[in-house]
């Protein structure tokens, strides 16, 4: 079973308007009732981020001018409160305003419909998602149909291939990202480190993977593909060592291949049956005929 992390990168808590489009049109049932901030709490985990960015800043304009115009939506919370599910954005946009309350509907949603509709709706939605985010986000739905009674993993992974239209092969490594620690699934965010030795990285122990982060910094470099899976291959063996680590991920890369010379520079432009002697021999037979008219 995957490990349970502590810490999940540089993930915050986002605006579930901004990721998954619930239908908070008021039903028959329901009305819009304003909810002071402090009794709004955002999920236990949600895969997206709410930044104090630009955007942020202009959300923040808007709220002061107009109001927030549309409302959140929350349920209930077992230990008092709203679970805010769709409006962390317009919440944070609230605090940095000075707005005390908040408009919200407030909904009966079980935590296998919240999750399912927040994960699918985002993923459709957002222009722009982060490794770690989608990682997070599939991995939130993998929960939500476990838990939820779906008979076996391979039986989970056919119902988000359907749903997602991923390949499981690729669902299963996407997910993978999310047994990295924060300092490497950061910087597979800031593309710091590439998406493949990243899936191989996160079969190590939480060690080796602290281990290889220092050396990344400390040598300024990031992990080939190559020198991943051979890491991998170590830690499977019983054999990685903070020595392997730090030792492979100093190793000099060889140089680019030069440039080809002589014949070699003109040969996409023959038959791939033309001898190097028998490029040259063309080469200087139009080098002789484009002498002699120009000598003209």
């Amino acid at each position: 079973m995957p490990r349970k992390q502590t810490s999940i990168g540089n993930l915050a808590l986002a605006g579930y308007e901004d990721i998954f489009k619930v239908d908070t049109d008021v039903t028959d049932s329901e009305s819009v009732e304003l909810i002071p901030l402090t009794d709004l709490y955002p999920p236990e985990l949600h895969p997206f981020q709410v930044n104090d960015d630009e955007a942020m800043y202009r959300m923040v304009a808007s709220v002061k001018q107009n109001g927030v115009r549309e409302p959140g939506l929350v349920r209930l919370r077992a230990g008092g409160g709203y679970e805010l599910l769709c409006g962390n954005r317009r919440k944070r946009a609230c605090e940095l305003a000075e707005i005390p309350t908040m408009p919200v509907i407030i909904r009966e949603l079980d935590d296998y419909n919240a999750a399912i509709v927040m994960v699918e709706s985002n993923l459709q939605q957002r222009e722009k998602i982060l490794p770690s985010e989608r990682a997070w986000a599939y991995k939130v739905m993998m929960d939500a149909l476990n838990h939820n009674g779906v008979k076996g993993e391979s039986h989970s992974y056919e119902i988000m291939v359907e749903r997602t239209g991923v390949k499981k092969s690729q669902l299963f490594r996407i997910i993978r990202l999310t047994e990295l620690i924060a300092a490497l699934i950061d910087k597979v965010d800031a593309n710091q480190l590439a998406f493949n030795p990243a899936v191989e990285l996160s079969y190590l122990t939480i060690t080796q993977q602290t281990a290889v982060a220092e050396a990344m910094v400390s040598n300024g470099v990031k992990p080939s593909h190559s020198q991943a899976v051979r890491l991998k291959k170590l830690k499977q063996e019983g054999k990685l060592t903070t020595e392997d680590i730090n030792g492979m991920l100093s190793e000099e890369k060889k140089p680019p291949r030069s440039e080809p010379t002589g014949s070699a520079r003109f040969r996409k432009f023959f038959p791939p049956n033309y001898s190097p002697k028998q490029i040259d021999a063309v080469i200087v037979e139009l080098l002789t005929e484009w002498k002699a008219r120009a000598a003209v």
